[in-house]
């Protein structure tokens, strides 16, 4: 049976935000609840999250959710901490070439477990490739890839990250039930733009 395994890398400094923002309001809680709900709510197995050592607030906020918390030295970029993610399900998941590894970003709150779930669907374990959920055609969040591409991952160019893979290996849309393309929450006007009123 295949295994699914999320990665949500959270590490950010929130610099054009100006403050940190997985941590601001949205809706009834806050912004890394309703990411790390929508993923719960999906049919992952298993949500990885990758957090600063020193944000010692954001580890607190995200220890009320049933995720894997993992904590970094300041990785240098996303990608590293995806990789520490990768780390942390391989040595505890002990993850097979059957299983399936997704990603998005922790600052896109308005991901639904719907459109998780409709990537998920479209894996066909005889037939394994990158799908990235699109929204009338526009690639957006999530992606999955095959667990064994997690090694391919560690092999890209230091100056490289995950959609060097993506653009490398060959990538499907799968086409969700909505028009509406998540957005990241970047800046104080994003995220005024798009927060729930």
């Amino acid at each position: 049976m295949t295994r699914s395994f999320a990665i949500v890398p959270a590490c950010g400094h929130s610099q054009r935000m100006g403050r940190p923002k997985l941590l601001l309001p949205w809706g009834g809680g806050l912004v890394i609840d309703a990411v790390l709900s929508a993923w719960l709510a999906s049919s992952v197995d298993e949500v990885a999250i990758v957090v600063r050592v020193d944000d010692v607030a954001l580890q607190d906020r995200c220890r009320r959710f049933a995720v894997r918390l993992v904590t970094a030295d300041s990785p240098p970029d996303m990608r590293a901490s995806i990789e520490l993610g990768l780390d942390e399900i391989e040595s505890r998941c002990s993850p097979t070439a059957g299983d399936v590894w997704l990603l998005a970003p922790a600052d896109i709150p308005d991901l639904s477990s719907a459109s998780i779930d409709v990537v998920l669907q479209a894996h066909d374990g005889s037939n394994p490739q990158i799908l990235a959920a699109t929204y009338a055609g526009r690639r957006g969040h999530p992606a999955l890839f095959p667990w064994s591409m997690a090694a391919e991952v560690r092999a890209l160019d230091p100056s490289e990250g995950v959609n060097a893979l993506m653009d490398r290996r060959g990538w499907r849309g799968v086409e969700t039930a909505t028009s509406t393309k998540p957005q990241d929450i970047d800046t104080p006007g994003e995220y005024e733009r798009h927060r729930p009123q």
